[in-house]
């Protein structure tokens, strides 16, 4: 006797291939625009450094981490960021993401951002990276937004002008603690991380050569980056580029609503308007972020890719 699918079942494995097609095509895509930026930002400056954050699977080719290293993307960039490696909201280790991260570390600098929920864990949290040779920057629930500056972790008075000498960092895109720009910058100027992240402006004013040149020494004296954050996956309403005309579907590459951010939209990061906005003019946000003297970009929402069709 014949078997039959039902025609549910029919209609789900077509569309979960469908929507596996999508995704898998849009990993490319997304490799191919972070090597694009990497090209734009090194041929004006060719030290200039790229972190893209989570999206690790960008790094192997087919984005499976069985099929080898995508040489193109891992000459395009100099290290990789992560979200909750070793406590996630499970509080436990995500093992799937680790094994990949152990394959590129060799190579790339790490730097794990861990939302740590449960203080009495955080110092073997930070062993726990420090043992895989990974940076480490642990926040409690208070600095879940990066908004605070923690204690350092292995401070020491190197000097760092690549990322692969940098030895802790500091993740602070948010600055709602602060009403003056002066007090910001001052807080971070007297410490010593090696690697600062923070956000291309203050409220909406973009950060001056100056400023950043003051960043780009450590309080010991030692030499040390300074990556401007950007996304380049999602759009935000907040950013000088944004439309107050724009919905989602107009114009059409504003394709999905970020799930918990109500300022936010994913992007077809694939179409020339969006690439337009992002790098290659002098109204774009790579090209703010080379003239006001920032060593390099930290990427966010390269796992856009994924998003955009699936949960």
């Amino acid at each position: 006797m014949k078997k039959y699918l039902s025609a549910f079942v029919l209609v789900f494995l077509f569309s979960f291939n469908t929507r596996e097609n999508k995704t898998a095509k849009a990993g490319i895509k997304m490799q191919e625009f972070v090597i694009s930026i990497s090209k734009y930002t090194r041929g004006i400056k060719p030290d200039f450094i790229i972190v893209p954050q989570n999206g690790a699977e960008l790094a192997f080719n087919k984005l499976n981490p069985d099929a080898g290293m995508n040489t193109a993307y891992m000459n395009a960039v100099d290290g990789f960021g992560i979200e909750e490696l070793f406590f996630n909201e499970k509080s436990k280790v995500d093992s799937y993401r680790l094994k990949m991260l152990q394959k590129l570390q060799p190579q790339k600098k790490i730097l794990v951002s861990e939302f740590i929920t449960k203080s009495e864990v955080t110092e073997d949290i930070v062993a726990k990276n420090k043992k895989a040779g990974f940076l480490c920057f642990p926040r409690t629930e208070k600095n879940e937004d990066y908004k605070d500056i923690p204690a350092i972790t292995d401070e020491n008075a190197n000097d760092i002008t690549r990322l692969s000498d940098a030895k802790n960092y500091l993740y602070l895109i948010n600055s709602s603690n602060y009403k003056q720009r002066f007090y910001y910058l001052k807080d971070i100027a007297k410490t010593n991380f090696d690697v600062i992240i923070i956000d291309l402006f203050f409220h909406t004013k973009p950060f001056t050569p100056e400023e950043i040149k003051q960043l780009q020494t450590k309080a010991n004296g030692g030499k040390r980056l300074v990556l401007a954050y950007v996304s380049i996956g999602s759009a935000e309403n907040f950013r000088y580029y944004w439309d107050g005309n724009w919905i989602l579907g107009d114009p059409v590459w504003l394709k999905k609503k970020y799930a918990g951010y109500n300022d936010e939209f994913y992007v077809e990061y694939w179409n020339p308007e969006w690439q337009k906005i992002m790098y290659g003019n002098n109204n774009s946000y790579f090209k703010k972020i080379l003239d006001a003297g920032f060593d390099g970009a930290y990427l966010d929402n390269v796992e856009a890719y994924y998003f955009l069709y699936n949960k």
